[in-house]
């Protein structure tokens, strides 16, 4: 037997016990522990039924991560569940925690599933670009159905215990809370009333229902929607299908070539990439993991506009009280408004109960006076971007918080360094860069100050985790890691346009290649006086800033969509961007003015301009110490700008591209007459000097 699974009887029941913390993965250990347990099951002449049962936390949370980048090791998955399928005694699986991928096609080759009310099932796999390869795809469908199983499969979305039950994927669900002794009783249950073995591939029912359906043709063009750009979405609808056209030992191997075409796509090391990065990112190298936490149990939260309204939401979500400072009483009661507007939003979809809405608002205090936030943890500031109010927030902020409270700025592109300056304790202050919309966005960019203490580092890492969002752990300088980058990006789309590209030929570029909305659309999103008062500001400092177009549609109160015209216009209620006639003959005009003559733009052109741009200034993130490591910028980019996951990132991307091709593009720019902002970072030119990737730094 193996260390980790254990074969025991009470009774007339074997039961067939995984201890292998901390989620029970399946392992190679516990793959041939199981194979091992119910052979002896089989052999035991005193068994009239088995019972496979999960201790700890949680039933088999999927395949175990450590063994991802290893050759596999026998026995395979599907050895181990075609012999539990094919026991001759009734096999009961008890489900507690969470049942997922590997875990759940275990369960499904099990004669009958009980599970507890707070259990979860699902097949996550598409999330790492590949689909069920363990007779996920044939045996789902036959309990749930061909529209239940493609929305489960396609989606890697859990299922409640309740909703198991519903579409028949669990036969019972619990009262009690104990899974050992509920397994046991539905086990003896089994043997008192002779149920027999019941094997799901033998299941017809719920395929004759489906055989004619047009479900699948339906779903497919649910997907060119939902999921285009996408590769192993199609592939599990193709294996779900060959459920119901082929008999189940042809379903096997066609679920296993679609498998394998999954595996051999590069959006499946995207993904994985983007899986392993957003746990790795959490570990901040130079942080030792033994730095104390300060324990924040009161928040305070200056400006109660859209972002500042949308912090405050993160925190009452989690319990944590707020109190939301504003400095005119009727901002303070339009930040508190849009605040219940969301969240009763929220209660009529359903995500929310009207009982939790109260709960979530009572949280939150609305004030006037600094004075109420002489007791809070933690504060973050969310103005405008305007240094000299930042400065003066922080230094009342210095007066009123008490010592030991963590003073934040919620800046996206000011220098912390001189926001803390104003203060008698640099060391308690941290830039905390949330992504709008606040109360959606995952990314949460933690800007250390050059005095910035451990500790206080510690704590917003905690925080991010907290509240549940990605933290990242980044230096100071404009921008950051994310607008740093962005803004070059922006700049190069900009030029872009003053070349002949139309902004719409820009924004396609982008979404093609996976991003959600292109650099303008965005731009209309967030907000064109948002990066104009960005840019006033540099000019302020002396910088050198050119004049662009964009300047001219903010001075006209072109905003975006708040005024419903940007460099696109947007009907009323609708986000849809509509190319402008003015805004082209903005533009026009803008080019005679500066004397450029436009010219034909590729596609190619546009999308090399506009990530290489991006690569090249990551690099110099890197060599500056900006970033610790490349996984942070395309953990920033995943999760803060919407970069396809699928190619793992900016840096992840850039490797699988190749850098010497890349460096290629970069020093064909820079020749170009203008193109100093394209001069190769060392960095870059090191590492194909050397044959080696941004991974290895």
């Amino acid at each position: 037997m193996s260390e980790v699974v254990s074969y025991s009887r009470k009774g007339q029941v074997g039961i067939i016990s995984v201890n292998y913390p901390p989620v029970n993965a399946l392992g190679q250990a516990v793959r041939s522990g199981l194979l091992e347990a119910v052979k002896q099951g089989q052999a035991d002449d005193e068994a009239e039924a088995l019972l496979l049962v999960c201790e700890g936390r949680t039933f088999i949370a999927g395949a175990d991560i450590r063994e991802f980048s290893k050759p596999r090791q026998e026995p395979s998955l599907p050895d181990v569940i075609e012999a539990f399928e094919n026991s001759t005694k009734p096999i009961i699986v008890a489900l507690h925690g969470t049942a997922l991928g590997g875990g759940l096609e275990l369960a499904m080759g099990c004669h009958y599933r009980v599970a507890l009310p707070s259990a979860k099932v699902g097949l996550p796999e598409v999330k790492l670009g590949l689909l069920p390869g363990a007779g996920g795809t044939q045996r789902l469908p036959r309990l749930c159905g061909a529209q239940k199983a493609l929305e489960m499969i396609t989606s890697g979305d859990f299922l409640s215990a309740s909703e198991a039950l519903e579409h028949g994927i669990v036969d019972a669900v619990t009262e009690s809370s104990d899974i050992a002794a509920e397994g046991l009783a539905y086990a003896e249950q089994a043997i008192t009333k002779g149920w027999p073995v019941r094997r799901v591939r033998d299941l017809e029912g719920k395929l004759e229902t489906g055989r004619d359906s047009d479900v699948f043709e339906q779903f497919r063009t649910t997907l060119q929607q939902r999921a285009r750009n996408l590769f192993s979405p199609f592939k599990c609808v193709d294996a779900v299908e060959a459920a119901f056209q082929l008999p189940f030992e042809e379903g096997l191997k066609r679920e296993r070539e679609l498998f394998l075409a999954c595996m051999e796509s590069p959006q499946r090391a995207g993904l994985v990439h983007a899986f392993f990065s957003e746990r790795d990112v959490a570990k901040v190298p130079d942080l030792p993991t033994d730095t104390p936490v300060r324990d924040i149990q009161r928040v305070g939260i200056i400006g109660a506009g859209t972002m500042g309204g949308g912090i405050a939401m993160n925190f009452a979500n989690v319990g944590i009280p707020v109190c939301l400072l504003e400095a005119q009483q009727e901002a303070l009661d339009r930040g508190i408004a849009m605040i219940r507007q969301n969240y009763e939003n929220s209660a009529r979809k359903g995500r929310l109960t009207t009982t939790q809405v109260e709960e979530r608002m009572a949280l939150i205090e609305p004030t006037l006076s600094y004075s109420a936030l002489a007791d809070v943890d933690l504060v973050i500031e969310a103005v405008f971007e305007d240094m000299a109010i930042k400065k003066q927030i922080f230094s009342r902020l210095d007066e009123v918080c008490k010592p030991g409270a963590i003073l934040a700025s919620n800046t996206s592109t000011l220098s912390i360094d001189e926001i803390a300056s104003t203060t008698r304790r640099p060391e308690d202050v941290v830039g905390m860069h949330f992504f709008s919309p606040a109360n959606v966005m995952k990314l949460l960019e933690n800007v250390r100050g050059e005095k910035t203490s451990d500790e206080v580092k510690a704590t917003v890492m905690a925080i991010a985790k907290r509240i549940k969002k990605v933290g990242v752990l980044v230096g100071n300088c404009y921008g950051f890691v994310g607008n740093r980058m962005l803004h070059r990006r922006g700049a190069e789309a900009i030029q872009l346009v003053n070349d002949g590209a139309t902004p719409q030929q820009v924004d396609k570029v982008l979404t093609d290649f996976g991003f959600p909305m292109g650099q303008f659309a965005m731009s209309d999103l967030a907000g064109i006086d948002v990066g104009y008062r960005i840019r006033q500001e540099r000019r302020k400092a002396g910088e050198e800033v050119p004049p662009t177009w964009m300047d001219k549609l903010a001075e006209q109160g072109r905003f975006g969509q708040k005024t419903q015209a940007g460099t696109y216009r947007y009907k009323e209620g609708s986000r849809k961007p509509i190319p402008d006639p003015e805004v082209e003959a903005l533009i026009r005009q803008f080019r005679e003015e500066q004397g450029i003559t436009a010219r034909a733009i590729d596609d190619q052109e546009i999308l090399e301009r506009c990530l290489y741009v991006m690569i090249n200034e990551g690099a110099k993130i890197l060599e500056e110490g900006i970033a610790t490591r490349a996984l942070d910028i395309d953990i920033t980019w995943i999760y803060g700008y919407g970069f396809p996951a699928y190619r793992g990132g900016p840096m992840f991307w850039a490797d699988q591209q190749g850098l010497e091709q890349i460096l290629d593009g970069i020093r064909r720019f820079h020749a170009q007459p203008g193109g100093e902002q394209w001069r190769p970072a060392p960095l870059l030119e090191r590492l194909v000097a050397e044959g080696k990737r941004f991974a290895e730094l």
